[in-house]
């Protein structure tokens, strides 16, 4: 069977694409890389010093509704960190930025928080569990 080495990219429909990369610039360090504006819509890829690429995509005639998880399509993102320290980390990151956001939740698989972007999107931080982690 031929290999899927990775995720090349992740392309999300925006409102405002310069809104979103303002967001995920400062928010969680993406960097703009790419812009392709054409009569249809307006582009741009924004990377992570991680290696993850994200390309907001503003449609023309888009229709300006927040996003809505009960809809056919991508539920969420999640970017994984390095721990639980580093999650915890992040809450007080998201708590100077006045961002809102759920609480660390703890599960057997590890641990995660969540908060949306300016289109409603829910981006995940997520730390698996440990190896060998006898946590109750």
């Amino acid at each position: 069977m031929p290999q899927v080495t990775g995720i090349a990219h992740i392309t999300l429909s925006v409102r405002d694409r310069d809104e979103s990369i303002e967001f995920y610039r400062s928010v969680l360090g993406f960097k703009e890389h790419k812009t392709r504006d054409g009569k249809r819509m307006l582009q741009t890829e924004c990377r992570h010093p991680s290696g993850v690429v994200l390309c907001f995509t503003q449609h023309r005639d888009c229709f300006q509704a927040l996003f809505d998880h009960r809809r056919a399509g991508v539920d969420h993102v999640a970017f994984q960190v390095g721990s639980v320290a580093e999650l915890e980390a992040w809450e007080d990151r998201l708590l100077d930025l006045d961002i809102d956001h759920s609480p660390v939740v703890h599960s057997d698989g590890g641990s995660m928080l969540s908060f949306h972007d300016p289109d409603g999107f829910q981006i995940e931080l997520f730390a698996p569990a440990e190896l060998g982690d006898d946590e109750d």
